[in-house]
Protein backbone atom coordinates (compact mmCIF):
# COMPACT_ATOMS: atom_id res chain seq x y z
CA UNK A 1 0.00 0.00 0.00
CA UNK A 2 1.29 3.48 -1.21
CA UNK A 3 1.48 5.76 1.65
CA UNK A 4 0.26 8.91 1.99
CA UNK A 5 2.37 12.22 1.66
CA UNK A 6 -0.02 14.30 3.56
CA UNK A 7 -1.02 13.76 7.43
CA UNK A 8 -2.86 15.38 10.02
CA UNK A 9 -4.47 17.87 10.73
CA UNK A 10 -1.88 17.81 13.77
CA UNK A 11 -2.25 20.38 16.85
CA UNK A 12 0.80 22.10 17.68
CA UNK A 13 1.62 24.71 20.10
CA UNK A 14 3.54 26.87 17.49
CA UNK A 15 1.44 26.38 14.36
CA UNK A 16 -2.32 25.84 15.20
CA UNK A 17 -3.89 22.99 13.56
CA UNK A 18 -1.17 22.09 11.07
CA UNK A 19 -1.55 19.89 7.96
CA UNK A 20 1.37 17.86 7.85
CA UNK A 21 3.57 17.26 4.20
CA UNK A 22 6.00 14.16 4.45
CA UNK A 23 8.34 15.29 1.74
CA UNK A 24 10.91 13.15 2.42
CA UNK A 25 11.01 9.48 2.45
CA UNK A 26 10.89 7.21 5.80
CA UNK A 27 14.43 8.37 8.02
CA UNK A 28 16.43 10.10 5.18
CA UNK A 29 18.12 13.10 7.30
CA UNK A 30 21.43 14.95 7.73
CA UNK A 31 21.34 13.91 11.50
CA UNK A 32 20.49 11.31 13.35
CA UNK A 33 19.39 13.40 16.91
CA UNK A 34 19.64 11.64 20.20
CA UNK A 35 15.63 12.40 21.01
CA UNK A 36 14.44 12.05 17.58
CA UNK A 37 10.92 11.02 18.24
CA UNK A 38 10.73 8.67 14.85
CA UNK A 39 14.02 7.02 15.75
CA UNK A 40 17.71 6.68 14.22
CA UNK A 41 18.12 7.90 10.90
CA UNK A 42 18.31 4.89 8.29
CA UNK A 43 20.02 7.19 5.42
CA UNK A 44 22.32 9.65 6.17
CA UNK A 45 22.33 12.43 3.12
CA UNK A 46 23.51 16.10 2.70
CA UNK A 47 22.84 16.01 -1.36
CA UNK A 48 19.83 17.46 -2.49
CA UNK A 49 17.55 14.90 -4.62
CA UNK A 50 13.99 14.73 -6.04
CA UNK A 51 11.91 12.58 -3.74
CA UNK A 52 8.04 12.95 -5.15
CA UNK A 53 6.80 15.23 -7.68
CA UNK A 54 5.41 18.06 -7.25
CA UNK A 55 2.22 17.08 -8.65
CA UNK A 56 1.42 14.78 -6.66
CA UNK A 57 1.93 17.06 -3.36
CA UNK A 58 0.03 19.38 -4.69
CA UNK A 59 -2.94 16.72 -4.98
CA UNK A 60 -2.41 15.06 -2.02
CA UNK A 61 -2.50 18.59 -0.39
CA UNK A 62 -5.56 19.50 -2.07
CA UNK A 63 -7.79 16.20 -1.40
CA UNK A 64 -6.72 16.35 1.93
CA UNK A 65 -8.05 20.02 2.16
CA UNK A 66 -11.48 19.19 0.94
CA UNK A 67 -11.57 16.11 2.90
CA UNK A 68 -11.15 18.32 6.35
CA UNK A 69 -13.12 21.13 5.17
CA UNK A 70 -15.75 19.04 4.41
CA UNK A 71 -15.54 17.52 8.13
CA UNK A 72 -15.78 21.00 9.40
CA UNK A 73 -11.88 20.50 10.53
CA UNK A 74 -9.98 23.75 10.84
CA UNK A 75 -6.34 24.25 8.56
CA UNK A 76 -3.87 26.85 10.25
CA UNK A 77 -0.68 26.02 8.24
CA UNK A 78 0.47 23.56 5.35
CA UNK A 79 3.67 22.48 7.47
CA UNK A 80 6.47 20.95 6.13
CA UNK A 81 7.62 18.54 8.61
CA UNK A 82 8.81 15.18 7.55
CA UNK A 83 10.63 12.17 9.69
CA UNK A 84 13.67 13.48 7.36
CA UNK A 85 15.20 17.12 6.66
CA UNK A 86 12.98 18.89 4.27
CA UNK A 87 15.51 21.07 2.51
CA UNK A 88 16.79 17.55 1.13
CA UNK A 89 14.03 18.10 -1.06
CA UNK A 90 15.59 20.19 -4.34
CA UNK A 91 11.83 20.95 -5.23
CA UNK A 92 10.92 22.06 -1.99
CA UNK A 93 10.76 25.94 -3.13
CA UNK A 94 8.53 24.73 -6.37
CA UNK A 95 6.19 22.66 -3.76
CA UNK A 96 5.99 25.72 -1.80
CA UNK A 97 5.25 28.63 -4.45
CA UNK A 98 2.72 26.19 -5.81
CA UNK A 99 0.76 25.26 -2.80
CA UNK A 100 0.36 29.18 -2.28
CA UNK A 101 -2.82 29.23 -4.25
CA UNK A 102 -4.72 27.30 -1.20
CA UNK A 103 -4.48 30.75 0.49
CA UNK A 104 -3.09 29.19 3.73
CA UNK A 105 0.15 30.18 5.59
CA UNK A 106 3.44 27.62 4.64
CA UNK A 107 5.91 26.44 7.33
CA UNK A 108 8.87 24.79 6.81
CA UNK A 109 10.86 23.34 9.83
CA UNK A 110 14.18 22.62 9.44
CA UNK A 111 16.96 21.57 11.26
CA UNK A 112 19.47 24.09 9.52
CA UNK A 113 22.37 21.81 8.34
CA UNK A 114 21.76 23.43 5.24
CA UNK A 115 21.09 26.40 5.08
CA UNK A 116 24.66 27.68 4.51
CA UNK A 117 23.60 26.22 0.58
CA UNK A 118 22.44 29.39 -1.20
CA UNK A 119 19.50 27.53 -3.05
CA UNK A 120 18.24 26.03 0.14
CA UNK A 121 18.02 29.48 1.45
CA UNK A 122 15.98 30.61 -1.76
CA UNK A 123 13.53 27.99 -1.26
CA UNK A 124 12.96 28.38 2.24
CA UNK A 125 12.52 32.18 1.50
CA UNK A 126 9.02 31.23 0.19
CA UNK A 127 7.37 29.71 3.24
CA UNK A 128 5.36 32.14 5.44
CA UNK A 129 7.20 30.94 8.71
CA UNK A 130 10.48 28.80 8.95
CA UNK A 131 11.37 27.15 12.36
CA UNK A 132 15.20 26.47 12.68
CA UNK A 133 16.40 23.87 15.21
CA UNK A 134 19.05 25.63 17.05
CA UNK A 135 19.96 23.32 20.25
CA UNK A 136 23.67 24.43 20.57
CA UNK A 137 26.42 26.94 18.75
CA UNK A 138 28.86 24.42 20.42
CA UNK A 139 30.37 22.51 18.00
CA UNK A 140 31.39 19.42 20.07
CA UNK A 141 27.71 19.35 21.82
CA UNK A 142 26.11 19.53 18.19
CA UNK A 143 28.21 16.39 17.58
CA UNK A 144 26.48 14.79 20.85
CA UNK A 145 23.15 15.53 20.25
CA UNK A 146 22.33 16.04 16.40
CA UNK A 147 25.22 13.69 15.19
CA UNK A 148 25.16 15.10 12.10
CA UNK A 149 26.38 13.04 8.63
CA UNK A 150 30.24 13.78 8.52
CA UNK A 151 29.29 16.35 4.67
CA UNK A 152 27.60 18.68 7.51
CA UNK A 153 29.40 22.13 8.03
CA UNK A 154 28.85 23.71 11.09
CA UNK A 155 30.66 26.65 11.19
CA UNK A 156 28.67 27.01 7.68
CA UNK A 157 25.65 26.38 9.15
CA UNK A 158 25.61 28.78 11.95
CA UNK A 159 26.81 31.49 9.18
CA UNK A 160 23.99 30.29 6.92
CA UNK A 161 21.58 30.89 9.53
CA UNK A 162 22.78 34.42 9.95
CA UNK A 163 22.39 35.14 6.43
CA UNK A 164 18.73 33.54 6.10
CA UNK A 165 17.52 35.49 9.12
CA UNK A 166 18.82 39.37 8.00
CA UNK A 167 17.32 38.11 4.46
CA UNK A 168 13.83 36.12 5.22
CA UNK A 169 10.78 38.17 5.41
CA UNK A 170 8.28 36.06 6.85
CA UNK A 171 7.87 34.75 10.49
CA UNK A 172 11.23 33.14 11.70
CA UNK A 173 11.18 30.76 15.03
CA UNK A 174 13.71 28.71 16.60
CA UNK A 175 13.70 25.51 18.50
CA UNK A 176 15.87 24.23 21.29
CA UNK A 177 15.13 20.98 22.82
CA UNK A 178 17.02 20.85 25.95
CA UNK A 179 18.50 17.12 27.16
CA UNK A 180 19.98 16.71 30.85
CA UNK A 181 23.44 16.95 31.34
CA UNK A 182 24.11 17.55 27.16
CA UNK A 183 23.16 20.76 26.48
CA UNK A 184 21.74 22.47 29.91
CA UNK A 185 24.69 23.93 31.63
CA UNK A 186 24.43 28.00 32.02
CA UNK A 187 27.12 28.77 30.06
CA UNK A 188 26.17 26.77 26.67
CA UNK A 189 22.57 28.53 27.18
CA UNK A 190 24.22 31.58 27.40
CA UNK A 191 25.63 30.86 24.30
CA UNK A 192 23.02 29.84 22.66
CA UNK A 193 21.09 32.61 23.95
CA UNK A 194 23.23 35.46 22.81
CA UNK A 195 23.56 33.18 19.18
CA UNK A 196 19.78 33.42 18.89
CA UNK A 197 19.31 36.99 20.40
CA UNK A 198 21.51 38.37 17.25
CA UNK A 199 19.20 36.76 14.77
CA UNK A 200 16.11 38.63 16.37
CA UNK A 201 13.49 35.37 15.84
CA UNK A 202 9.86 36.50 16.15
CA UNK A 203 9.88 33.81 19.01
CA UNK A 204 12.27 31.13 20.41
CA UNK A 205 10.82 27.67 22.14
CA UNK A 206 12.46 25.78 24.43
CA UNK A 207 11.59 22.22 24.44
CA UNK A 208 12.46 19.20 26.72
CA UNK A 209 11.84 15.53 25.35
CA UNK A 210 7.67 14.91 25.63
CA UNK A 211 7.90 11.43 23.45
CA UNK A 212 10.15 8.31 22.87
CA UNK A 213 13.56 9.08 21.98
CA UNK A 214 15.43 7.68 19.67
CA UNK A 215 18.12 6.40 22.13
CA UNK A 216 17.20 5.41 26.00
CA UNK A 217 18.31 7.28 28.89
CA UNK A 218 17.22 11.14 27.39
CA UNK A 219 15.93 12.58 30.08
CA UNK A 220 14.64 16.58 30.25
CA UNK A 221 16.93 18.45 32.61
CA UNK A 222 15.47 19.38 36.09
CA UNK A 223 12.49 21.92 36.19
CA UNK A 224 15.17 24.61 37.90
CA UNK A 225 17.41 24.05 34.85
CA UNK A 226 14.59 25.04 32.35
CA UNK A 227 13.91 27.93 33.79
CA UNK A 228 17.01 28.74 34.14
CA UNK A 229 17.45 28.51 30.27
CA UNK A 230 14.03 30.57 29.92
CA UNK A 231 15.56 33.08 32.63
CA UNK A 232 18.68 33.62 30.17
CA UNK A 233 16.81 33.14 26.95
CA UNK A 234 14.68 36.25 28.33
CA UNK A 235 17.79 38.28 29.69
CA UNK A 236 18.90 38.85 26.44
CA UNK A 237 15.40 40.15 25.23
CA UNK A 238 14.09 37.27 22.97
CA UNK A 239 10.49 36.36 23.12
CA UNK A 240 10.73 32.87 24.77
CA UNK A 241 7.82 29.73 24.81
CA UNK A 242 8.63 26.96 26.96
CA UNK A 243 6.88 23.55 25.44
CA UNK A 244 6.78 20.71 28.08
CA UNK A 245 4.03 19.24 27.08
CA UNK A 246 3.49 17.30 23.48
CA UNK A 247 0.94 19.04 21.32
CA UNK A 248 -1.23 21.99 20.97
CA UNK A 249 -4.81 22.57 22.32
CA UNK A 250 -6.54 21.51 19.45
CA UNK A 251 -7.24 17.75 17.73
CA UNK A 252 -5.68 15.29 15.41
CA UNK A 253 -7.87 15.44 12.20
CA UNK A 254 -9.88 12.32 10.40
CA UNK A 255 -9.99 12.60 6.96
CA UNK A 256 -12.44 9.73 6.31
CA UNK A 257 -10.37 7.01 6.37
CA UNK A 258 -8.82 6.41 10.05
CA UNK A 259 -6.26 3.58 8.95
CA UNK A 260 -4.34 5.65 6.98
CA UNK A 261 -5.17 8.34 8.90
CA UNK A 262 -3.33 6.92 11.81
CA UNK A 263 -0.54 5.25 10.22
CA UNK A 264 0.37 8.62 8.18
CA UNK A 265 0.86 10.59 11.51
CA UNK A 266 2.23 8.31 13.27
CA UNK A 267 5.21 8.12 10.49
CA UNK A 268 6.14 11.64 11.76
CA UNK A 269 4.19 12.45 14.93
CA UNK A 270 4.05 9.61 17.53
CA UNK A 271 0.59 9.65 19.06
CA UNK A 272 -0.02 8.38 22.54
CA UNK A 273 -2.53 6.12 23.59
CA UNK A 274 -4.91 8.90 24.79
CA UNK A 275 -4.55 11.09 21.48
CA UNK A 276 -5.39 7.67 19.31
CA UNK A 277 -8.56 6.88 21.49
CA UNK A 278 -9.46 10.55 20.77
CA UNK A 279 -9.23 10.37 16.95
CA UNK A 280 -10.82 6.96 17.29
CA UNK A 281 -14.02 8.63 18.65
CA UNK A 282 -14.24 11.38 16.34
CA UNK A 283 -13.76 8.74 13.58
CA UNK A 284 -16.73 6.66 15.38
CA UNK A 285 -14.20 3.46 15.26
CA UNK A 286 -13.07 1.31 17.94
CA UNK A 287 -9.81 -0.47 19.42
CA UNK A 288 -10.19 -3.00 16.75
CA UNK A 289 -8.60 -0.19 14.21
CA UNK A 290 -5.28 -0.52 16.31
CA UNK A 291 -5.20 -4.05 17.02
CA UNK A 292 -5.20 -4.86 13.22
CA UNK A 293 -2.52 -2.35 12.55
CA UNK A 294 -0.81 -3.84 14.93
CA UNK A 295 -1.28 -7.10 14.28
CA UNK A 296 -0.29 -6.19 10.28
CA UNK A 297 3.22 -4.54 11.89
CA UNK A 298 2.50 -1.36 10.03
CA UNK A 299 2.86 0.36 13.88
CA UNK A 300 4.55 -0.26 16.37
CA UNK A 301 4.05 0.29 20.38
CA UNK A 302 6.45 1.50 22.92
CA UNK A 303 6.26 2.73 26.31
CA UNK A 304 7.24 5.82 27.51
CA UNK A 305 6.60 7.71 31.01
CA UNK A 306 4.16 5.31 31.85
CA UNK A 307 1.98 5.80 28.68
CA UNK A 308 1.72 4.00 25.62
CA UNK A 309 2.95 5.87 22.05
CA UNK A 310 2.56 4.61 18.68
CA UNK A 311 4.66 4.84 15.84
CA UNK A 312 5.46 3.87 12.30
CA UNK A 313 7.07 0.29 12.04
CA UNK A 314 10.18 1.50 9.16
CA UNK A 315 11.36 -1.53 8.78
Amino acid sequence: MEEKIVFGVVPSRRLGQSLGINNIPPKICSYSCIYCQVGRTLNFSTERSVFYSTDRIVNEVSSAIHQLKDRGEAIDFLSFVPNGEPTLDINLGKEIAALKKFNIPIAVITNASLIWKEDVRYDLKEADLVSIKIDTVKRDIWEKINRPDRECLFNQMLEGIRIFASEFKGALITETLLIKDVNDTLDNLKQTAKFISAIRPAIAYIGIPTRPPAEEGILPPKKTKILYAYKIFTDFSIKTELITESGGSGSFGFTGNIENDIVNTVSVHPMSETQIQELLKKASAKWSVMEKLLSEKRINEIKYKEERYYIKNFK
